[in-house]
């Protein structure tokens, strides 16, 4: 097995020298906009490279993060901030967005290009679909078990990154909207305002109306520290920690573990769990014990551990942990009036320096206690690896020790100094295509998405341009509907769900539907043959990645949910695009069952309601009992533009229905064909901001 990257969060300048001093192998950071943490410290250009240079110096790794999604009128300062990763010379770039992947590779074609937790990747199909991207690197959803893990690694022609300590998304990431429509604060734009810690209560007997009490959308921090030599044996290319708005004692104390646990060493376990938890830790998607153990909040004895704990962790990184071999020519003497101390890294780095003093000739051999003044490298990032030496006539001779302490201070710090040398990737001119912005005024096609064929009514099919219905309910659509009908592909797919997903589609290649709505990037890999439109689970919110997806065969796309009309507006990348008209808008998707805290998987019917501190009730389906099955949690106020379609600028408004009844299907659709305000409690949605 080969010692995975131990990867580093670091929110600011002190965090990044308590993850480097305590032994990081590589630190991801955001530059100041276009990250997933934009409330962490961060960092300007400036101080970018300045990070690069100190890390470099030690031989660890900066990636940084642009993992937002980005809107058109942004794509310019995306650019920038790409040439500014380049010019500090970092090693690798954290994007979700295809736009950002390709700013990236057509900009400073030399960074290495990761692909984001956003990125909802947990399967082969979906790291083979990133290499084909030109990424190198997968960073895989948090959501799966060790076996899974297994698989893509075993299946990865790039390298395979995954999360192994700090705080869990109760969402699949990327696939969260909750804070956006709650609070205004976008989780895929870097803002979340983490309302999932807030009440949200699965209890039975609740009053109507009555506000909800327990966190059962709250989960416990995942630890998987325990199980690194596992995830070692799995092919893992590197473990990170999350984290990058907490303590540098923090990153300290979780860097030492990792580094502990990788060496086949026992760790401080009390320390990790103390410096932070939420009433403990899981390791429940690892270890398939997806139950209501999972889940936790912070409390006042956890607070109050941290505090006691912070004193010890910050002895962690007091001082610099002494890892670089540094080799050691020593040459001259008393007959050449002088000696040459020559100090080399393995990376062909170089620097001589010579005493200031003649040595004079020794009583006994000088070289042990020469030996002893040159391995005291503590306090730099150094570690002795050899000494050659070469003496002259006459020998080394003798010099006191204090001249031998300064000519190994002098080497050394011109060693770091060399070492910190920045060495920028070339960068090339690039123009961010254009395109030409959507007619606004027009009224859109009607589609209608429904969760089941009984759902649909008759009548309303016949005016319908397109009929979307989960691939789960393909033999159930009549014949007579399926030239525009459009099978859509689940956001996620734990377990076998992909090649059975795969397998049925392959089945149902001649059966006459009309296309199928990909939701994630892996699904491209396994739909040749299928007129390909895109859905919510890819998150386009640009002209730049609707382009790049047209290119690979998506015929239209259905726009993120998130994006404002004016920005909406922008997205006309040739073909077809599309937009909610109507729906329960999909907050969460995820892996852990909230109602788990409440009951058993057996004793469920299906689903259930999350009462919030206000006394309204959300929505949760399920998909499938288990592990493998996704739970999908629903705002309580419906999105409705029926009286406005004009003003949505896209090709087509789709209406979203879930778990209305047949007969309140019909009325909705009456009120969207006919264009009328809506009969009900509803919502804009962030349409109308200037988001």
């Amino acid at each position: 097995m080969s010692r995975p990257e131990i990867l580093a969060p670091a929110g600011n300048r002190e965090m990044l020298g308590a993850a480097v001093f305590s032994g990081a192998d590589a630190v991801y950071l955001g530059l100041t906009g276009f990250n997933a943490r934009r409330t962490a410290g961060n960092f300007t250009p400036d101080e970018l490279r300045e990070a690069v240079a100190f890390c470099h110096a030690r031989g660890v790794k900066v990636h940084v993060t642009l993992n937002t999604l980005v809107y058109d009128r942004e794509l310019s300062g995306l650019a920038d901030a790409v040439r500014a990763v380049a010019a500090a010379g970092a090693d690798a770039v954290i994007a979700d967005d295809l736009a950002t992947a390709q700013l990236v590779k057509s900009i400073a074609p030399t960074l290495h290009l990761h692909g984001s937790t956003q990125m909802s990747v947990h399967t082969p199909e979906g790291a083979k679909e990133l290499a084909a991207l030109g990424y190198d690197r997968v960073i895989l959803a948090r959501e799966l078990s060790l076996e899974e893990i297994r698989a893509v690694c075993e299946a990865s022609p790039i390298e395979v990154e995954v999360f192994v300590h700090g705080a869990l998304c109760m969402s699949v990431s990327g696939q969260c909207m909750m804070s956006a429509f709650l609070g205004g604060r976008s989780g895929n734009r870097g803002a979340c305002a983490g309302p999932c810690r807030l009440p949200f209560d699965a209890s039975a007997g609740l009053k109507p109306g009555q506000p909800g009490r327990a966190c059962h959308l709250s989960l416990k921090d995942m630890d998987y520290i325990p199980h690194l030599r596992e995830l070692m044996d799995a092919g893992v290319a590197s473990v990170k920690i999350e984290g990058r708005l907490r303590t540098p004692e923090y990153a300290a104390a979780v860097v030492t573990a990792c580094r502990a646990v990788c060496a086949g060493q026992p760790y401080d376990e009390k320390l990790v769990r103390d410096i932070f938890s939420r009433s403990g830790f899981t390791d429940g998607y690892l270890t398939n014990r997806n139950d209501g153990k999972m889940f936790g909040v912070r409390t006042e004895a956890d607070a109050a551990a941290t505090r006691a704990a912070t004193p010890k962790a910050r002895e962690l990184f007091r001082r610099e942990l002494q890892r670089v071999p540094v080799h050691y020519e020593l040459s001259g003497g008393v007959e050449d009036g002088g000696v040459k101390l020559t100090a080399r890294d393995d990376d062909g780095h170089r620097v001589s320096v010579y005493s200031a003093d003649e040595p004079q000739p020794a009583q006994k051999d000088p070289l042990p206690g020469i030996e002893r003044a040159l391995g005291k490298t503590g306090g730099t990032p150094f570690v002795m690896d050899g000494l050659a030496a070469e003496p002259g006539e006459g020998g080394f001779g003798f010099l006191p020790g204090a001249a031998w302490n300064e000519l190994r201070r002098e080497a050394l710090d011109k060693l770091l100094e060399k070492r910190s040398e920045v060495t920028p990737h070339a960068v090339q001119v690039f123009e961010i295509p254009t395109y030409p912005a959507h007619t606004v005024g027009q009224l859109p096609a009607l589609a209608a998405r429904f969760a089941n064929a009984a759902q649909c009514p008759a009548e309303a099919a016949e005016k319908l341009q397109y009929l979307i219905f989960p691939i789960t309910e393909a033999e159930s659509i009549p014949e007579a509907w399926r030239g525009k009908t459009l099978l859509e592909l689940p956001r996620v797919m734990f377990g076998r769900l992909e090649q059975k997903t795969a397998a049925r589609l392959d089945a149902l290649q001649d059966a006459g539907f009309a296309g199928a709505v990909v939701n994630n990037p892996a699904q491209l890999r396994y739909t040749d043959g299928w007129t390909l439109y895109g859905g919510l689970g890819l998150n386009v919110t640009n002209p730049t990645s609707a382009a790049r997806y047209a290119s690979l065969g998506v015929q239209g796309m259905l726009l993120q949910p998130e994006t404002a009309l004016t920005a909406m507006q922008a997205v006309a990348p040739g073909v077809p695009t599309a937009a909610l008209c109507y729906g329960h808008l999909p907050l969460m998707l995820t892996r852990a069952c909230p109602l788990r805290n409440v009951r058993d998987c057996g004793k469920c019917p299906g689903g259930g309601t999350l009462r919030d501190r206000k006394g309204r009730d959300f929505t949760v389906t399920c998909s499938a009992p288990g592990g493998a099955g996704v739970r999908t949690v629903f705002n309580p106020v419906p999105l409705y533009m029926g009286e406005r379609l004009r003003e949505l600028p896209v090709d087509v408004a789709v209406a979203a229905f879930t778990t209305e009844t047949p007969a309140r299907v019909s009325q909705i659709l009456d009120l969207l064909f006919n264009g009328q305000p809506f009969d009900s409690e509803f919502t804009r949605g962030l349409y109308y901001t200037n988001n």
